[in-house]
Formats: structure tokens, C-alpha cells, sequence
């Protein structure tokens, strides 16, 4: 994607760090007692002041659950991200998943992955592989 006005791109770096690494933990997300995802190849990614956000392999989340929503922001340091819903989660779940299909190169990582707000979802879990 080429930078145009409205779509700064912006490099992380000192002022702005962001890590991708392994999750060494089993990562499941759930939604009204339905498994969206349940992975052991989760990617952490930590961005500056923001929160911590699993990124889950597409190949372990259960699409068929999820409806892709009309909903896209832009971010300058990872690219467009398009967003899906949940139907079993009712209106609390709209726009609840979002992903970046052609992120950015620094955080290439997140391709093929997709990342759930916690507060739209039930618990995002941590296990003990």
C-alpha cells in the first residue's frame, strides 16, 4: 500500500514500539459458551502504551462463526484493518474481530491472523499448554 494524505505510514521505532513474539500458552477465545478460537501458535503483540492483543491463525479460529462487517479503520503503523461480527454474541459482538490483510512490513507477522477485543467476547484465555 503507497502512503497517500489521508494514509500516513509510520515505522515503529523508540517512540512507538511494537513486539511480535510466540505465545507460549494455549490461547482460547470464547463467546457465549461457543469456542471461536482455540490455538497454540497465538502471536502476543504488545504496542506501545497499548494493551496486549492475541493475534490467533486463522487455521484455529472457527470462521463459519464470524460475518464480515462493512466496519475498517487504518492504522499508520500496521495498515487497514477489516473487522468481523459474531452473531452468537449478539449486538455486544459487532465488530468484534478485526484483522490486517496486507499489514505492513514491519508487522508482517499478523498476516492470516486475526485479534478479538476482549470486552466484546467472553474470556480470552490462557492455558498452560
Amino acid at each position: 500500500m503507497f502512503a497517500t494524505p489521508e494514509r500516513t505510514i509510520k515505522t515503529p521505532g523508540p517512540e512507538h514500539p511494537i513486539t511480535i513474539a510466540k505465545n507460549p500458552l494455549r490461547v482460547v477465545v470464547s463467546v457465549d459458551g461457543h469456542v471461536i478460537a482455540d490455538t497454540r501458535d497465538a502471536l502476543t503483540l504488545r504496542e506501545a502504551h497499548f494493551g496486549t492483543v492475541h493475534y490467533i491463525p486463522r487455521k484455529d479460529v472457527n470462521m463459519s462463526l464470524l460475518q464480515r462487517s462493512a466496519h475498517a479503520t487504518y492504522c499508520p503503523y500496521k495498515g487497514e484493518a477489516a473487522y468481523y461480527s459474531i452473531p452468537a454474541g449478539g449486538e455486544r459482538s459487532e465488530n468484534a474481530v478485526w484483522t490486517y490483510e496486507s499489514p505492513y512490513d514491519p508487522v508482517a507477522p499478523i498476516k492470516d491472523h486475526v485479534a478479538f477485543y476482549a470486552d466484546r467476547v467472553g474470556p480470552i484465555e490462557e492455558r498452560v499448554v
